[in-house]
């Protein structure tokens, strides 16, 4: 990692070097799109309200997975940078150890409180059985989401390459399965939380093994629990968690207001201009991550002059690719809109409409 990521950063150069995990982000969030997309399609528009209306549980897991990915890669590679190699895998085996234990309590405290959970984010009875089977699923996986978004932070470059081929092909497993659960076995919303789970489960194992086995830059060792490493960690990925406990928040009030306004078919048609914003943001929560080792080993490097450089890169990246995906969402909405409801009905028009109103926020936030 520390041979990457100190060499001397151009605007190109760290676009290159950020893109693998801005691709990687924006595959993991096409798993939750592609189950939205055969959800809708095979279930109908009640299934997709429910998927949306228990999905802040999730938003919250990937809260604390990219906190700890982004603000411990960034503490890793500080160390890395001062040549603290032991201290920098005795950091990184913590710091993975504690995501996968708060990702077991939000499991077990999921599994026993579903039902509770459902209710209090805004289902209704109607579409209560939906909510709770897809809630409960899903969250059998949540130790599989927390390690893969914090292993394809500690990947060096030349790691990173084979993970995204690995992210990849995780992907088409989910949409493989999703297909083969709902349109092949029948199953209902279950077989697209399972299909989620697998995609999921493939890159968590892969990345479990070679950290376990393969002796690279970094790799698993025996630890001892630091205070100030999990401060920090927390501390530096703050702003990327808050991000993700917003949309949590946002999530959940859309449901409860257009449940009352619209029912089911306009939480349908919010999740689907959700979904287009989630995907959009994992591009700059990929280029977070994918940028933060480079801060962090510069930072510890004391190198004031590319700090700066590397601040300006990232500023004029954010407002020239908001602007971009602004145009393109507003271009896009009824396109956006048909893959999810193709018979163009009530849902499809609220969330085509919806969308080109929602296209303005992609710009505004970032900005």
């Amino acid at each position: 990692m520390s041979q990457s990521i100190s060499q001397k950063f151009t605007p190109i150069s760290l676009l290159k070097f950020a893109l693998p995990s801005m691709v990687m982000m924006m595959f993991m969030s096409c798993y939750t799109i592609v189950d939205g997309i055969f959800i809708s399609r095979y279930l109908g528009s009640e299934a997709l309200s429910a998927a949306n209306i228990v999905y802040p549980v999730f938003n919250l897991l990937l809260a604390v997975g990219i906190m700890f990915a982004t603000g411990g890669s960034a503490v890793v590679s500080k160390k890395l940078g001062e040549g603290k190699k032991e201290e920098a895998m005795e950091d990184f085996s913590f710091l993975t150890a504690v995501g996968v234990a708060l990702s077991v309590l939000l499991m077990i405290a999921t599994l026993l409180f579903h039902n509770q959970i459902s209710l209090f984010l805004g289902s209704s009875e109607r579409i209560l059985d939906y909510c709770n089977a897809y809630l409960i699923y899903l969250v059998l996986f949540a130790p599989a989401c927390m390690l893969q978004s914090l292993y394809q932070s500690f990947l060096s470059q030349q790691e990173t390459a084979s993970w995204l081929v690995l992210t990849v092909i995780a992907g088409l497993a989910n949409a493989f399965f999703d297909y083969f659960f709902l349109a092949v076995c029948g199953m209902e919303i279950e077989g697209a939380a399972i299909a989620t789970g697998i995609g999921q489960m493939i890159p968590a194992v892969v990345g479990t093994v070679y950290f376990f086995f393969f002796k690279g830059e970094l790799h698993f060792v025996p630890f001892h629990f630091h205070g100030a490493t999990l401060k920090q960690s927390c501390f530096n990925g703050s702003s990327e968690m808050v991000s993700n406990l917003a949309n949590a928040i946002i999530t959940y009030l859309f449901n409860i207001i257009l449940m009352r306004i619209a029912g089911e078919n306009g939480v349908a048609a919010i999740t689907i201009i959700l979904y287009a914003q989630f995907l959009f943001n994992s591009l700059y929560l990929g280029f977070s991550i994918g940028v933060a080792p480079v801060i962090g080993f510069q930072y510890g490097a004391k190198n004031r002059d590319q700090l700066k450089s590397l601040y300006k890169i990232c500023n004029c990246f954010v407002i020239a690719s908001s602007v971009v995906i602004a145009f393109f969402s507003w271009l896009l909405s009824d396109g956006i809109a048909s893959i999810f409801v193709p018979d163009r009905g009530e849902t499809y028009v609220m969330a085509s409409e919806g969308l080109r109103i929602f296209a303005l926020s992609f710009f505004v936030q970032r900005i």
